[in-house]
């Protein structure tokens, strides 16, 4: 028999024990972990079948691991974990729990707990991951937090990793909408990683939620990273890819949604840029290429909503800005196309950096940043 409600924070201590055991024994993953649980029902009948019958469905090491009294260091864990549960804002999902997200319920390796500090409930609205490189340009970061903003206003929870780069701008756009935002981390629950981002960690539990799989304590272990993505592309309709070299992680989250039958959207970006590399190629795999947040909401069925123009973009009227284009340029190549002088040229660009207008990339190449929401923005039709 399944369990059906959330476990509280005022009781059921030897359910929490037991999903904890189960999700802590050695050579246990969660695949292994399902089978058990479609063949014996509960974590309390798996602990209990005893070492024979379990060395029927998993290794003899596994069954002995499972049959053993819980361990010392088990017993301190949901010790530890009780008190933080008793905690305002501070839930876990087990797997057989009604408000467990069904998206992620179905994927083949779903998480046995999920510890979340905030608005739990955000899980159950409509969810979009937008993700990127750590490494994001100054135009990167400007896009996700525009579309983040954006889809937020739209009522989408925007869903992301809280690593630096794209995702750190994307929960901060989503922050300014009512859609809110979800991260969700690699460490344990009581961890913030990156460190400077602890002062977003609070906004994001107090507006949204903060989500893992790992329990407390569980360090920035390399591994955990990109296994914290499936549950990234698991909770949502679709993944949004915003700038990625070749080898990002981003790609991982973006392959896991193509075969979890999420949409898979991408940004395209200039052939000079190495961060365009790996959105160009998940393009050509077949994610659908986006300019606007529109055609995000279109492919998602988003509805009823009124389109709005975004808010125009008031930029100082300078040759310079019209020589420069939307491409990385060389400074030589800009002096060739305005015909001016060095020196000149060298104050006015530090001039334009410094408000903001451009960003110096590798090699002292410079490239043009967009300020304004490369979107339209989407609002509930009056009424609806």
């Amino acid at each position: 028999m399944h369990d059906t409600d959330p476990i509280p924070p005022d009781g059921h201590a030897d359910l929490l024990a037991d999903w904890i055991r189960l999700a802590e024994a050695p050579g246990v993953g969660c695949r292994t972990a399902q089978l058990l649980l479609e063949r014996f029902g509960s974590p309390a009948s798996i602990l209990r079948a005893g070492r024979a019958a379990l060395a029927a469905h998993v290794p003899a090491g596994v069954a002995a691991a499972l049959s053993a009294p819980p361990s010392v260091e088990i017993a301190r864990l949901v010790e530890q974990t009780l008190d933080w549960l008793s905690q305002p804002s501070h839930h876990i999902l087990t797997l057989h729990d009604a408000d467990y997200p069904e998206s992620l319920r179905h994927i083949p390796d779903p998480p046995l707990l999920l510890y979340i500090n905030g608005q739990r409930e955000r899980l159950q609205q409509s969810l979009v991951a937008v993700v990127g490189s750590r490494n994001a340009s100054t135009q990167g970061r400007a896009n996700a937090e525009n579309f983040a903003r954006a889809l937020s206003e739209a009522g989408l929870c925007v869903v992301s990793g809280m690593a630096l780069g794209i995702d750190t701008a994307a929960h901060e756009g989503a922050l300014q909408g009512a859609g809110s935002t979800i991260a969700v981390i690699g460490t344990g629950i009581d961890r913030v990683y990156p460190a400077r981002n602890r002062a977003l960690a609070h906004r994001i539990a107090e507006q949204g939620c903060i989500v893992s799989e790992y329990s407390l304590g569980t360090p920035p272990v390399a591994n955990n990273f990109p296994r914290r993505n499936r549950i990234i592309s698991g909770i949502t309709a679709g993944v949004l890819v915003i700038e990625a070299a070749a080898q990002s992680g981003s790609l991982i989250t973006a392959q896991m949604a193509a075969e979890q039958g999420r949409e898979v959207f991408a940004l395209p970006g200039s052939i000079h840029s190495a961060l365009a590399k790996g959105c160009h190629q998940l393009i050509r795999e077949g994610a659908r290429l986006v300019e606007t947040v529109d055609e995000v909401l279109d492919a998602m069925r988003v509805s009823p909503l009124v389109r709005q123009a975004a808010p125009p973009v008031l930029e100082p009227d300078s040759p310079l800005l019209a020589a420069l284009g939307h491409d990385p340029v060389e400074p030589d190549a800009l002096l060739e196309r305005l015909d001016g002088d060095a020196a000149a040229l060298a104050g006015e660009l530090l001039a334009l950096e410094l408000a903001g207008l451009i960003e110096r990339l590798p090699g002292g190449r410079v490239q043009r940043v967009v300020r304004a929401a490369c979107s339209a923005w989407c609002v509930p039709r009056e009424g609806a």
